[in-house]
């Protein structure tokens, strides 16, 4: 982990280092049920459920009301306790991003979790425990990138490119209206990968791609930390009506979608 001197404080490197310690527990919990036979349940919504899920959940939730139980947790996988919106901090949490990935193995789900300070994203951390990388950023720090297993780590910043356009999409959400739109732009994009969870959003904070557009309903678990890391490391992350995304609203559900780019000149919403 970076060494942790930075201007937020000691208060702040006290929380960042248990966000830390929490997320990669939890990486090591689903990692044990990921090597198993586990069973998937479907949830009201019709998403699916796996153990993994809840023990990832419980981990985290578990760290984050011991060390500061006065903050307000939002989780996918927990009841949304309504009293978080008299609180200007909440954690934000999806602890296990891209359950459908994590269900047919191929290892491109990760462990999200964010801090929001009256609406906005002041920390992020990603974590995808195959990949054993972690993403971290906050808020007027920068973003960084750890290899896990070796414990390197360095700073991210998105392409400068606008032009020769790398376009990331989801393995499991993709659309016709984002297919119309690549091809109405293919003299500036020229080439097409696909990824999933909070992965998209992370290759373009690190510059391995470009564009990331996301139709349709999405959660604030789902953008949180990404929106921070991608902020930090020089993206543009919006609503597709050029709005910032809010966090700890009363509704958790964000239906205008939302957009992650390098550069002003690569909107085209």
């Amino acid at each position: 982990m970076r060494q942790l001197n930075w201007k937020w404080g000691v208060y702040l490197s006290s929380l960042f280092k248990t966000v830390y310690d929490a997320i990669l527990s939890a990486g090591e919990a689903i990692m044990a049920i990921y090597q198993t036979d586990f069973e998937v349940a479907m949830k009201d919504d019709h998403s699916p459920l796996t153990l993994a899920d809840t023990r990832a959940n419980e981990i985290i939730f578990t760290a984050l009301k011991k060390a500061y139980p006065h903050y307000a947790i939002l989780s996918e996988e927990a009841g949304d306790d309504k009293s978080r919106l008299d609180s200007d901090y909440c954690f934000i949490v999806d602890p296990l991003d891209g359950t459908k990935e994590f269900i047919k193995g191929t290892g491109e789900f990760t462990v999200n979790i964010a801090l929001s300070y009256k609406g906005n994203p002041v920390m992020g951390m990603i974590y995808a425990p195959v990949l054993q990388k972690l993403y971290y950023a906050l808020k007027g720090e920068g973003a960084w990138v750890e290899n896990v297993r070796t414990g390197s780590v360095k700073k991210i910043r998105v392409s400068r490119k606008t032009s020769g356009l790398t376009w990331v999409g989801s393995r499991s959400h993709s659309t016709e209206r984002e297919t119309q739109l690549i091809e109405s732009h293919t003299a500036l994009i020229s080439r097409v990968v696909t990824a999933g969870s909070s992965l998209k959003g992370c290759l373009v904070a690190e510059g391995r791609a470009d564009i990331y557009y996301r139709f349709g309903l999405t959660s604030e678990w789902d953008t949180a930390a990404m929106q921070c890391i991608v902020e930090e490391a020089g993206g543009i992350f919006r609503q597709m009506d050029g709005s910032p995304m809010r966090y700890n609203r009363e509704n958790p559900l964000n239906e205008k979608g939302f957009y992650v780019v390098n550069a002003k000149k690569n909107i085209w919403v």
